[in-house]
């Protein structure tokens, strides 16, 4: 199991304001002591007006960064050819048998129409000047069994997430062997899963239920009890709040449209929901849009770096858990 969770912002300045607050700098008093010479003024005022220096007020603990490796690591095989796929961004790395990314992620943007094959085809030139892995793990934002896709909400649309559906791109992706066409495609044997999975695999601790729920384009989530991934369920497409779905509430298209401060508050209440439904005994919150939470969620909740997607397509290939 990975132990790439989240750590609280141990070092931020005291009483840090909001993160979407603008920065300020500290009082006269405390930036600049009586007996202060004045080049150690400079630090202390940029320390406080980088936003990356400020963390979420605690409990709520700051993302993770991904793991590089150290000085004189010497990468180990097998290498994993990991993609997580999004309804925005294409995004792929190769780790090594420690979990560190021995290259660096490359990303694009999701096109549409995006069937199959055009998919397919996306993916390959992505992944083409990464360096040579033994096998593939893919992260992709629907309901996935036995590497065959069930349920695939961004891709059967014309121009994207909420535009309209398109029939003959539904049957395309009806019951799509997605594991088996980039074994294909790619020459290594491929596993593919769910990518809130994916993510929960590579941050979740092994102690009791967590749960681990992504925030990006739609909503994900993914449930473990001591390590051991549980059969995933679409919470996303599931009624939260005035007959609309969490996707609806808040899926990145409803944080454009409310805002950055009615969208919080809508993601507090959904984790409140959460926590009421399933008694969890720790909830990560990861995705492109966790970096736009402010405030705590919660002792029992930590903010978790959005490259897990990445790195916990390792976790496929570990039998430890139930197979995806």
């Amino acid at each position: 199991m990975s132990d790439t969770t989240s750590v609280p912002g141990q070092d931020a300045p005291p009483d840090p304001p909001p993160v979407n607050a603008e920065p300020t700098d500290p009082p006269p008093a405390k930036a600049a002591p009586a007996k202060t010479t004045p080049t150690k003024a400079p630090p202390a005022k940029a320390a406080a007006a980088t936003p990356a220096a400020v963390a979420a007020p605690a409990p709520t603990p700051g993302p993770t960064p991904a793991p590089t490796p150290a000085p004189g690591h010497s990468p180990q095989a097998p290498f994993t050819l990991a993609i997580d796929i999004g309804g925005t961004g294409l995004k792929a790395s190769v780790l090594d048998a420690t979990g560190a990314m021995v290259a660096d992620r490359v990303v694009v943007k999701t096109t549409y129409p995006c069937p199959p094959q055009k998919m397919l085809d996306d993916l390959a030139a992505l992944v083409a000047p990464l360096p040579p892995s033994d096998r593939v793990s893919a992260g992709f934002p629907g309901m996935v069994r036995n590497g065959l896709v069930l349920s695939a909400p961004h891709f059967v649309t014309e121009h994207g997430p909420g535009t309209t559906i398109d029939p003959k791109l539904v049957k395309e992706w009806a019951s799509f062997d997605l594991a088996g066409a980039l074994t294909k495609r790619l020459r290594k044997p491929t596993r593919v899963a769910n990518d809130a999975d994916i993510q929960g695999a590579a941050v979740v601790k092994g102690h009791g239920l967590e749960l681990v729920l992504t925030l990006g384009t739609g909503v994900g989530t993914a449930f473990f009890y001591d390590g051991r991934l549980l059969p995933h369920l679409e919470f996303a497409h599931h009624p939260f709040l005035k007959g609309d779905t969490y996707n609806e509430q808040i899926g990145d298209a409803a944080r454009k449209d409310v805002g950055n401060q009615r969208w919080n508050k809508r993601v507090r209440k959904a984790v409140a929901t959460f926590r009421a439904l399933s008694f969890f005994d720790h909830c990560y919150v990861g995705g492109g849009n966790a970096k736009k939470i402010h405030g705590t969620l919660g002792a029992d909740v930590s903010i978790v770096d959005n490259t897990a997607g990445i790195l916990g397509g390792i976790r496929l290939w570990d039998e430890s858990h139930i197979g995806v």
